[in-house]
């Protein structure tokens, strides 16, 4: 990534393609372990004030993260998909997410620099830049995040500490 130009028309690195996929990647190990915390039933049926339950919160990051790095890395657009069977299973959800993990760093390593500021419409329909849509990705995620937390301190659990990443 990029800073905009200064005076001197020179640019200057703000984070390194590794950091940022670091970065991306502690998020992703913080949310797995909110999922963790969860206990199995709650996880799929614990509600507050008409928000959906964490399992599907994650059936939408699941949807969004793998697949969408792979559509930046191959240009192969598919349809958002937000429902993947898991059998109402927090084990099969923690296979699903480790392989999005591993998805994403093995497409990571397939996009060049220079496509970071490319215009994209990932998943056929939202416009961005393909650094625009990463940032989105990570957003949400921290939002659902924040959600699950409000779930975990509601059933009396303590969750994972948010600077542990």
């Amino acid at each position: 990534m990029e800073t905009v130009l200064d005076k001197n028309k020179t640019t200057h690195e703000v984070i390194s393609l590794s950091g940022f996929l670091n970065h991306w990647q502690g998020h992703r190990s913080l949310t797995r372990r909110v999922i963790e915390a969860f206990p199995e039933e709650e996880f799929f049926n614990h509600s507050i004030g008409g928000m959906r339950p964490f399992a599907e919160m994650v059936m939408e990051l699941l949807g969004i993260a793998g697949p969408g790095i792979k559509e930046i890395a191959t240009g192969k657009t598919a349809p958002l998909n937000e429902r993947v069977d898991h059998g109402s299973n927090k084990e099969k959800i923690l296979q699903l997410w480790d392989r999005a993990t591993d998805e994403i760093n093995a497409y990571w390593a397939q996009i060049k620099p220079e496509q970071f500021q490319k215009p994209i419409k990932i998943f056929g329909q939202y416009d961005g830049t393909v650094c625009s849509s990463i940032l989105y990705f990570i957003d949400n995620e921290i939002h659902h995040r924040g959600q699950g937390y409000v779930y975990l301190r509601s059933l009396g659990i303590e969750p994972p500490m948010f600077w542990e990443r």
